[in-house]
């Protein structure tokens, strides 16, 4: 005689509110978010202060200053140069961005589309100033870039800068240029076009997602790199990051809201740059993959 199992009845899917209750249940859960929630208070109160300091006339004792006023950006504006800084800042970004847009892809298509021995620890090798504090091999960079005449100057600040900014931009293309099929190559070059041709006219606008998002990182990333620039810049050769490290720490007698005005211009152009970044990159592009090739 046959015997008949019955299958347990299903569950029926679990609701927000019931993944609400699950989490409330963790007393792990509760410590994580509070931690975040008290990271992200005090930043908010660093932050806050800050601002409302440079539009303050004078605050001691109370919780708000006593009056506001924007003078103390003008008076930033004119003390610390910021015309000449920003400029130099401007010039300093856009050669590293062009620089490491024209060495990095054509090494990134390479290491795309070309299998050899070695090519897991290049990338190893790549990953290292990513991944390292800069201020481990910015020591022994400058001391190079000084012994050769270069630091002082925007050439060593640019050059200091290439260090990081190259491997971030193979590691940012590679995937873009292994998504994109070979066999268009191929057909390209039965076609007749020569390797420059299909490079030039057939993967660069296929690439222009990928470039932009190379070149808006490393943007991001060369305003904000202190401990580089600071190692190499000379006078005339200061970005915004490393001018306000002077302005706090040099001698002399300096109006706090004045520098408070200097940092909030430097936090609003950061902002500025990550909302641009945000927009046109996805972070799931950062995420590099090398793919072995099938064997025949």
């Amino acid at each position: 005689m046959a015997t008949t199992t019955h299958a347990p009845p299903a569950r029926p899917p679990a609701t927000s509110t019931d993944r609400r209750r699950r989490i409330a249940a963790r007393p792990a859960a509760w410590i994580v978010w509070g931690v975040v929630i008290f990271f992200f208070l005090n930043l908010l109160g660093v932050v806050a202060s800050v601002l409302v300091s440079s539009f303050g006339q004078r605050w001691f004792d109370t919780w708000l200053p006593d009056g506001y006023t924007t003078s103390w950006y003008a008076r930033a504006w004119d003390e610390f140069a910021l015309l000449q800084v920003i400029v130099v800042t401007l010039e300093v970004s856009v050669l590293v961005v062009g620089l490491s847009l024209v060495i990095g892809v054509p090494a990134a298509y390479a290491l795309a589309r070309r299998s050899f021995p070695g090519k897991r620890l290049i990338f190893l090798v790549f990953l290292l100033p990513i991944l390292m504090p800069p201020i481990t091999y910015g020591i022994p960079l400058a001391t190079v870039l000084y012994k050769f005449g270069l630091a002082g100057h925007m050439s060593g600040v640019v050059l200091a800068n290439l260090v990081p900014s190259v491997p971030f931009v193979i590691l940012t293309m590679t995937p873009f240029i292994e998504q994109i099929d070979p066999r268009i190559e191929s057909a390209a070059r039965m076609c007749g076009a020569g390797l420059r041709t299909v490079f030039l006219r057939v993967l660069t606008p296929l690439l222009v997602p990928g470039i932009l998002a190379s070149a808006i990182l490393v943007l991001v990333r060369t305003v904000g790199m202190f401990e580089l620039t600071f190692l190499t810049a000379g006078p005339d050769s200061q970005t915004l990051v490393v001018a306000l490290y002077y302005s706090m720490s040099a001698s002399g007698i300096r109006a706090q809201q004045s520098v408070d005005a200097m940092a909030v211009i430097y936090t609003s152009m950061m902002l500025v740059l990550l909302v641009v970044a945000l927009r046109y990159v996805n972070p799931t592009q950062l995420v590099a993959q090398v793919k072995d090739e099938p064997e025949h």
